[in-house]
């Protein structure tokens, strides 16, 4: 579903960007809204509100995530799905970034290398764009910081978009009338078919995040990191099979240097899990083998015990 909206924003044009953005955080609140409703969670809005520093981590994460909506609806209604596609391929190579510069995290030699080749990338498409590609690096950045937001936030991903959305809520509401008085919004002028699409824009972002939450349990954690990279895949494809973009030989050359990072990350990350658990089975193993053995050892013992005592 993630990579296959590129195919959904321009469906709502003559609507602009922010216009889309705002529909987007309406809806999607009153879709989340009901989905709590629906399953009766709301124990945790409690307990957030009993934290400031939760809340402004939420809204800091509510800023973040709306500039990431609206440079990506951007970009695709402008034309630029393949620039907006490669925001996503180099997430995973800024995340590791900012968790050695803010977390002080130790990378291993193969994390080193991949970032190094994701510079390298970035400065090849720096020159064959002729200058950096902003859009990728916005899209890469604020989602890497939304999602370090989200793991200190530590709450669950339905009842966390509900928080955000709920911080968006008014602003958006007061945008989308301020339109109205303008004569310059589109929900309704174009139509009870746009309108409709416009209202979809909360079960476009909803649903994909409600599948991630629930495959999150029940998929291992390095199939689901495999599984993230089909969505940029799909944008890319869209981008230069159904939207016909240019990819000039040095947008290429930039490209396969993001997936040889990708590649040696993703060997890396699947080498470590593999190694982790072969240690987790020899413990298992060496633990099992103790337990076989102290029965035996203290029956042994109890044997002995009173010819001990005897002598």
């Amino acid at each position: 579903m993630w990579g296959l909206v590129p195919l959904f924003w321009p469906l709502l044009k003559p609507a602009g960007a922010v216009e889309i953005l705002a529909h987007r955080m309406v809806w999607s609140l009153a879709v989340v809204g009901l989905a709590l409703l629906v399953l009766r969670r709301w124990g945790w809005v409690r307990e957030l509100l009993r934290s400031p520093a939760k809340l402004g981590l939420i809204a800091l994460a509510a800023a973040v995530i709306t500039v990431n909506w609206g440079v990506y609806i951007w970009a695709v209604n402008t034309g630029r799905v393949v620039e907006a596609s490669l925001g996503y391929f180099i997430n995973p190579l800024v995340t590791i970034a900012m968790g050695v510069v803010l977390l002080k995290e130790r990378l291993r030699p193969a994390q080193w290398a991949a970032v190094g080749i994701g510079f390298a990338a970035v400065l090849v498409l720096a020159v064959g764009y002729g200058q950096p590609p902003w859009i990728s690096l916005t899209l890469a950045l604020t989602f890497a910081t939304y999602g370090l937001v989200k793991k200190k936030v530590n709450i669950g991903g339905l009842e966390s978009l509900a928080a955000e959305t709920a911080i968006q809520f008014l602003p958006a509401l007061g945008y989308l009338l301020w339109l109205g008085t303008q004569s310059s919004a589109t929900f309704g002028a174009e139509g009870a078919g746009h309108a409709a699409l416009l209202a979809a824009t909360g079960l476009v972002t909803a649903a994909p995040l409600v599948c991630f939450g629930a495959a999150a349990i029940r998929v291992p954690l390095s199939t689901l990191g495999l599984l993230q990279y089909l969505a940029p895949v799909f944008q890319f494809l869209l981008g230069v099979v159904y939207f016909h973009e240019a990819m000039p030989a040095e947008r290429w050359a930039g490209f396969s240097l993001v997936w040889l990072a990708l590649t040696l990350l993703t060997w890396d990350a699947l080498r470590t899990a593999r190694r982790g658990r072969t240690e987790a089975a020899r413990l298992a193993a060496e633990a099992a083998t103790v337990d076989a053995v102290k029965p035996r050892a203290e029956a042994q013992t109890e044997a002995q015990a009173p010819e001990v005592e005897a002598r």
